[in-house]
């Protein structure tokens, strides 16, 4: 099981609209590389693949549904992730706060397990 906090649901409602997609869901994912050995992975799916967790989320403000698409092998290092959007007078972005990331680099989007 995954969250994805309010804030960041209607992040991602809004990186749809600006991108033009009306259907499918952000795919979510583990890739091996950057500064920590795993770096997070984001893109948009139109559809899910059949081996897919599937999460729902409804954007508070429009009432439109979220999917996120999370294949089996990433499923085993973001079970029990939050995804947040922050936002500071440095950055903003999506934040994990991930209970298998034993280490992470000072971007955030990278990890170790």
């Amino acid at each position: 099981m995954i969250e994805v906090t309010p804030k960041a649901v209607g992040k991602i409602r809004e990186a749809f609209v600006k991108h033009g997609v009306s259907e499918g869901g952000l795919r979510l994912g583990v890739l091996g590389g950057g500064c920590s050995g795993l770096s997070y992975q984001f893109k948009f799916d139109r559809q899910p693949r059949p081996t897919d967790n599937i999460f729902k989320f409804q954007d508070e403000k429009s009432g439109d549904p979220v999917n996120v698409y999370i294949d089996p092998k990433s499923m085993k290092f973001l079970d029990g992730m939050t995804l947040d959007w922050k936002d500071s007078l440095i950055q903003s972005g999506f934040a994990f706060e991930n209970p298998h990331a034993k280490k992470s680099c000072g971007c955030g989007t990278s990890f170790s397990a």
